[in-house]
């Protein structure tokens, strides 16, 4: 059982990713506790503690709450050693323009991985199981794949031992089936996923590896299935491993 120091700091944690899916128009109590799981009581104690200190704000007229101000003065801070959008940016409009597909740069975030940049190529047709701050465990979209098959053996082994995937998104995520599509992805170097979480929807993904060598962050494609086919798929890894390289180099150095 966790100390209560880190229970309370995970459930504030919670909160706080749970109201960061809301940006425009913020949430009520009871949506904050419905997203993240808890008691409306705990919620709203939670979120007025919250409150006071700055993290978040509330509307008085409509009762509904939003991230407050110290939490963009942390994240202004935060940035300088975090913020690599700025150069995976370019590397997104370049695949986007490429292949005309919907290019995204995620970020590895403990076990999952979030969703920072999309941006849509010429193609008409869209794949929309990615989007600006979506966040998939480690293993599920091509994103969290090529991430989990890039990690050492030690660490593979501990998460599928930790996590069943199986729970939320089905039989074709059973240990055996993960641990091979790993497999797959480290001799081609990308991972591709061919329409498990929505049917008909693709995507492939390549690793970019931060100073210490780790798989940190990935650049990916997403698109319909007709656009993923067996012979521009090879060319789709290649332009997503030329551009990941190149991303990892430049934050290296």
């Amino acid at each position: 059982m966790a100390s209560a120091p880190a229970h309370v700091t995970g459930r504030i944690a919670v909160v706080l990713r749970a109201l960061s899916g809301f940006p425009d128009h913020g949430a009520s109590t009871s949506e904050v506790a419905r997203a993240s799981g808890l008691a409306r009581p705990t919620a709203h104690r939670l979120l007025a503690a919250l409150a006071a200190e700055g993290y978040v704000d509330r509307d008085h007229g409509t009762g509904r709450w939003y991230l407050g101000p110290e939490l963009y003065l942390l994240g202004e801070a935060a940035a300088r050693r975090y913020d690599v959008t700025q150069h995976a940016r370019a590397s997104v409009h370049r695949l986007a323009v490429a292949t005309g597909e919907s290019a995204f740069f995620s970020a590895r975030r403990g076990d999952e991985t979030v969703c920072l940049l999309r941006e849509d190529g010429d193609f008409p047709i869209r794949s929309f199981v990615l989007y600006e701050g979506s966040r998939f465990p480690l293993g599920v979209v091509s994103a969290g794949m090529v991430v989990l098959a890039m990690l050492p053996d030690r660490e593979i082994d501990e998460y599928l031992r930790r996590v069943d995937l199986t729970v939320g998104w089905g039989a074709q995520y059973d240990a055996g089936a993960v641990r091979e599509r790993i497999a797959r992805t480290r001799e081609t170097g990308y991972a591709v996923n061919p329409g498990l979480v929505v049917e008909g929807s693709w995507g492939m993904a390549a690793a970019v590896f931060g100073r210490a060598g780790e798989p940190a962050w990935a650049l990916t494609l997403t698109g319909v299935e007709s656009r993923f086919r067996d012979n521009r798929r090879p060319e789709l890894g290649a332009l997503l491993l030329k551009e990941a390289h190149a991303l990892t180099t430049m934050l290296r150095g």
